[in-house]
């Protein structure tokens, strides 16, 4: 029999019940005869019948659907992070759809709208720049939206959990001046986003504290674009004063200025000491073995999957009340070392 045609009305009439009963036996209802649920569940399987979710969903007005927007699927972090989410998603019998923005904001109001119009009942965000308006809006309506990894400028106006990137950042750039270095170079994204802002605060608060200059010329701040980094490193590789040390502001951006140092025939450490910031799975890889700032990546994404289902499923009416900074953590391996004279 075609699936499409089938409905609560056949299954009931194949079963001899009512087609409440057949609700009933769909929906769990725990006070059913055995016998009765046993000749609906076979009446189903012989019809090949499948319940109208969409129809239920409307009914029950939830869809057990959340929309997930990450910058890029293919940098670790995010993937490892959703993959994170999705699983504790769907141990709550939560569907997650996953949008990108390739650190774009059309695409994030684009990957908002589209999952607004398949009616998800909640939003995690993990990248934006420091200003949206969108993400605005739709907190001050109530809709349950949550950031990780993730902030902007109008905090009075937002749910989110991050790492203290700044701190984080300072932890990163204090290792490689107590290592000797004193030529750290600075590579990262765009100040447009928030988290990176805070990044590259904690890295020029650091250079002061130990009452050494900064270099405008070692710092990239221009894109995102892994190509273009590597071009940046490879000049850097390239001058006569060339940096001991390097801080990228995450393991992605560290992985390919390692791999563009180790082309260029020099070492890492001992040439170029090279620490990121993430802890990715892949840092902890022993032909890696990344010097890297630890997010706590795993309580990070877990917490605001928390928060957004409890605001959704009504156990937490308040929708301002997550603000939740993590501390970081400093995992020392094999891609720092000492001054080399």
């Amino acid at each position: 029999m075609n699936n499409n045609r089938t409905n609560a009305y056949d299954v009931a009439k194949k079963a001899g019940v009512s087609q409440s009963t057949v609700s009933r036996v769909l929906n769990n209802y725990p006070y059913i005869k055995e016998s009765t649920r046993t000749k609906v569940l076979k009446a189903i399987e012989e019809l090949n019948f499948t319940r109208d979710e969409i129809a239920r969903s409307l009914a029950e007005k939830k869809t057990r659907t959340i929309g997930l927007i990450i910058g890029d699927i293919a940098n670790p972090f995010y993937a490892e992070s959703s993959k994170i989410i999705m699983k504790k998603a769907n141990e709550k019998a939560y569907d997650v759809i996953i949008g990108y923005t390739d650190y774009q904001d059309t695409n994030m109001e684009t990957s908002i709208q589209t999952m607004i119009g398949k009616r998800v009942d909640g939003i995690i965000i993990a990248t934006t720049e420091r200003s949206n308006e969108k993400i605005t809006e739709l907190y001050r309506s109530g809709f349950p939206i949550v950031l990780y990894n993730a902030q902007i400028d109008d905090l009075e106006q937002s749910n989110f959990v991050v790492v203290n990137n700044g701190k984080g950042a300072y932890m990163a750039t204090e290792h490689l001046i107590q290592l000797g270095h004193k030529d750290i170079a600075y590579i990262s994204g765009p100040l447009s986003f928030l988290n990176l802002f805070y990044r590259f605060s904690g890295y020029k608060k650091t250079l002061e504290a130990y009452k050494i200059p900064m270099d405008d010329s070692i710092v990239f701040q221009d894109s995102l674009d892994l190509t273009k980094i590597a071009q940046f490193v490879e000049g850097l590789i390239q001058r006569t004063n060339r940096p001991t040390g390097i801080f990228a502001a995450s393991d992605q951006i560290a992985l390919t200025v390692i791999d563009t140092i180790l082309k260029s025939g020099l070492k890492v450490p001992d040439d170029i000491s090279v620490i990121g910031f993430d802890d990715i799975s892949l840092s902890s890889n022993h032909l890696v073995n990344l010097t890297t700032v630890s997010q706590n990546m795993e309580e990070m994404a877990t917490t605001a999957l928390h928060h957004l289902l409890m605001v959704i499923e009504g156990k937490d009416s308040d929708m301002k009340n997550l603000q939740l900074v993590i501390e970081p953590q400093l995992k020392i391996r094999s891609t720092t070392g000492p001054v080399k004279d």
